[in-house]
C-alpha cells in the first residue's frame, strides 16, 4: 500500500523575465593581488576595549577570503574572523600582517594612528 511517487522533472513551469542561462555574477575570477590595495588599521571601537587589526579592501570571493583569514590567523598565532569582506585579527599585528600580505603580492596601506 505504498504511495505513488511523481517523477521529478526539470521542466520549467513559469519564467517571467530574462534569460535563466545568464552567468552568475559571483563566479567571476578574483583579480590578482597586485591589483588590490588593502588597508590595515587597528581598532578598539565597539569591541569592549579589545584591540583588533582590521584588513579591508579585498576584491575576492568569500572562499578565497576564508582561506586567507585562516593563513593570517596562523601567521600571527591569534584568533580572528571574516566579516563583510574585512578580516579581523585579534591584537595589534599590523606589521606582521603587512609583511605577509606584501610577500603574497598585495599592495598595503596603513590607515589611522
Amino acid at each position: 500500500m505504498g504511495k505513488k511517487q511523481r517523477p521529478q522533472s526539470d521542466r520549467r513551469v513559469y519564467s517571467e523575465f530574462g534569460n535563466s542561462s545568464a552567468p552568475d555574477p559571483t563566479s567571476r575570477p578574483d583579480p590578482p593581488p597586485a591589483q588590490q590595495t588593502l588597508k590595515i588599521q587597528v581598532s578598539r571601537k565597539g569591541r569592549k576595549g579589545k584591540t583588533v587589526t582590521v584588513i579591508s579592501g579585498f576584491q575576492a570571493q568569500p572562499t578565497t577570503l576564508a582561506d586567507l583569514t585562516k593563513k593570517l590567523k596562523a601567521q600571527c598565532g591569534a584568533g580572528g574572523t571574516l566579516k563583510d569582506k574585512e578580516i579581523e585579527v585579534q591584537g595589534d599585528h599590523r606589521q606582521k600582517l603587512a609583511d605577509y600580505l606584501k610577500k603574497q603580492g598585495y599592495s598595503v596601506k596603513f590607515v589611522g594612528g
